[in-house]
């Protein structure tokens, strides 16, 4: 069983889609269309009429619909569906909706952090889930690397198929998300004087033969389109 993308020619580059109940990391500098792309992973999951949900800590539900109102993939209208959950963990309404799942004792703040947004998925029996971002999540996690390892396992553990958007500047450098998730999708833009060139590039995906190759990456009225059959060297 694999699960679409909502992105089109991008499931041909890993043999149909994802495989389901895993964790997925999608990196890349900004404007390089990680936001974009999960959007429309979303949208293909409430068109199936799966359960979905978007968790995030910089951005209110309504500048989300509005940033992908331009595009034609209906976002604004199946983010209305009784499907569809959004969560900013810092506004006082994401504060109180996980605070309904504290585990109480004496747990640190991270543990009680990790705990409480993987009840309230579990809950939920989400099927799709977008965190935004790994950048923001470290602002809570003051000791780097062990805790966001313990939070990116509790993850990995749950039933969502679960597309994480870590911010990243040098394609080159790796970080403790990249390792322990299943699949890695890099994100590249590259301005040149005729132009912003873009690209997609999947690095790991367990379970699925791939070949790295960067491919071709457009914006388009419809979201973002892939041609797999165009390669790109930036």
């Amino acid at each position: 069983m694999r699960i679409p993308s909502g992105v089109s020619g991008f499931d041909e580059l890993i043999q149909g889609g994802f495989l389901p109940r895993r964790l997925y990391v999608l990196s890349g500098p900004p404007g390089s269309g990680k936001t974009t792309f999960t959007a429309q992973f979303i949208a293909e999951g409430l068109r199936n009429g799966e359960k979905c949900m978007y968790i995030t800590m910089h951005e209110t539900e309504d500048e989300l619909i509005n940033d992908m109102s331009s595009f034609d993939f209906g976002f604004e209208a199946l983010a209305s569906s009784e499907g569809f959950r959004f969560i900013n963990l810092v506004s006082p309404k994401g504060k109180h909706i996980l605070n309904q799942f504290s585990q109480g004792g004496s747990a640190s703040s991270v543990q009680s952090l990790t705990d409480k947004i993987v009840a309230f998925v579990n809950s939920r029996q989400v099927d799709r889930l977008v965190i935004d971002s790994t950048m923001l999540l470290r602002l809570f996690f003051a000791n780097g690397s062990e805790e966001m390892t313990r939070f990116l396992t509790a993850l990995k553990q749950g039933d969502a198929t679960t597309l994480l958007i870590s911010e990243m500047t040098d394609p080159s450098s790796y970080s403790d998300e990249h390792f322990l998730a299943h699949g890695v999708v890099f994100f590249h833009n590259y301005l040149e004087a005729t132009g912003m060139t873009r690209g997609i590039q999947v690095i790991k995906m367990r379970g699925t033969n791939i070949d790295c190759d960067i491919r071709s990456l457009n914006f388009t009225d419809n979201g973002l389109v892939v041609n797999p059959r165009s390669k790109v060297d930036l």
